[in-house]
């Protein structure tokens, strides 16, 4: 392990006014985004619409910094033959892996999961890296359960600790083979949880995660954390202004994560595009922290561009602009510097 390589990557990933796009859907989910504009979910659509994103060169040299791809897309290429990894590398951005294999039932703890993918994990990287990739990610996922819900309460503290563990031990594999480890503890969204609850079990998680990384030896300077917001449930009646999740975010990362973590690439986690934009802009106009503040969004990135596609050859330049509005959109926002009247400008 070359921390000083790992380091340069790290940082470059977090290029101040670039983020990462998250293009690591699995068939099952680009399935489902596939639906809503009725394309149908084939090898063929799932190449055609990544490409398209990918030749964006404007987005992709300007705003996006690393791209996490699936196992399929990481070996696929393009119409031309022009293979993917080398594709995102022209126009300077660095390729990604997912590497976890989903979240499954933890045992012994009913409503809660542990994302697998540990066995054979050592081989996977040694192979990713041959392909081209760069940096990795693992997802556990948290959730919050009903206020209400006394009995069987989630998360416990257990099953914190199996995921917090299980992605130390991921990071640590990764460092081995020279791959950057995104780490990406979530704390799902879609509950009825408050957000003075998802600011509590976010520092429960977060200080777990950080405990588990020392004890398995990763160096911090080589690695990007990918946390969840602090926020509201959907489903909660009172919703926060942006002021009070950006100031609630920042104070979770400022009393959990190391100053030597290079930069925090934020997942959207379900928030609608605009929001996630304001609230990472709001954070970056408060300031005051020493990390590099940015996005890792998937949808928040890719959905108007989906919906301007619609699988047709001819929406094919109406689509890149809307991936690149959106990029741009979201690179003012890790400077600080996106306000409400730049959206749907040219």
């Amino acid at each position: 392990m070359d921390l000083i390589a790992l380091n340069k990557i790290a940082e470059k990933m977090v290029t101040p006014g670039q983020g990462i796009l998250a293009a690591d859907e699995s068939h099952g989910t680009i399935g489902k985004r596939f639906d809503s504009i009725h394309v149908e979910n084939t090898e063929t659509h799932r190449r055609d619409w990544r490409e398209m994103l990918f030749r964006t060169n404007a987005a992709m040299q300007n705003y996006i910094s690393g791209v996490i791809l699936f196992d399929e897309t990481i070996r696929q290429s393009a119409a031309d033959g022009t293979t993917f990894v080398d594709l995102i590398k022209s126009n300077d951005s660095i390729p990604g892996i997912k590497v976890d294999m989903g979240a499954k039932p933890l045992a012994g703890r009913p409503g809660e999961t542990i994302t697998e993918g540990l066995d054979g994990l050592r081989g996977r990287l040694a192979e990713y890296y041959t392909l081209g990739a760069r940096f990795a990610k693992w997802r556990a996922v948290i959730e919050i359960s009903h206020p209400e819900q006394y009995v069987g309460m989630t998360p416990t503290r257990g099953g914190i600790k199996a995921n917090t563990h299980a992605l130390a031990r991921y990071a640590a594999l990764c460092q081995e083979a020279g791959i950057v480890p995104i780490v990406e503890p979530e704390i799902l969204m879609g509950g009825h949880h408050n957000i003075e609850r998802c600011h509590e079990v976010t520092e429960l998680v977060l200080d777990s995660l950080y405990r588990e990384l020392y004890e398995q030896g990763v160096k911090l300077e080589g690695t990007i954390l990918k946390p969840n917001m602090v926020v509201a449930g959907k489903k909660c009646p009172h919703q926060p202004s942006a002021e009070e999740v950006a100031e609630r975010t920042i104070k979770v990362l400022k009393d959990t994560v190391p100053v030597s973590v290079p930069g925090i690439a934020f997942l959207s986690g379900g928030q609608d595009n605009e929001t996630a934009t304001k609230h990472l802009n709001m954070m970056n106009h408060i300031g005051g922290f020493p990390w590099k503040l940015t996005y890792s969004f998937g949808r928040a990135l890719q959905q108007s561009a989906l919906f301007a596609w619609q699988g047709k050859i001819e929406n094919y330049a109406a689509a890149q602009e809307a991936f690149y509005q959106r990029s741009k959109m979201n690179s003012l926002a890790s400077l600080g510097t996106w306000n409400q009247n730049l959206e749907g400008a040219a």
